[in-house]
């Protein structure tokens, strides 16, 4: 049986379930088409996009869903 594991907010120290994707990438060091992605709950979508979005390295943020089982 495969057991589906509980994808986690990227904030540090949080444990709930990640409903957010933040997709970023730091223009110094990625190509303009690269995409890195956090991943945050409810609680903390606005400060980890708030962070990124200090730096200049948000692009875009869209709901998060998984499409496929984690063993």
């Amino acid at each position: 049986m495969v057991e589906v594991a509980e994808i986690q907010c990227s904030a540090k120290g949080c444990r709930s379930s990640a409903t957010w994707q933040l997709l970023w990438h730091n223009p110094k060091i990625h190509t303009g088409d690269r995409r890195k992605t956090w991943l945050a709950c409810d609680e903390h979508r606005r400060s980890l996009g708030d962070f990124l979005s200090a730096r200049g390295f948000l692009r875009e943020v869209q709901p998060f869903a998984p499409t496929s089982p984690r063993v």
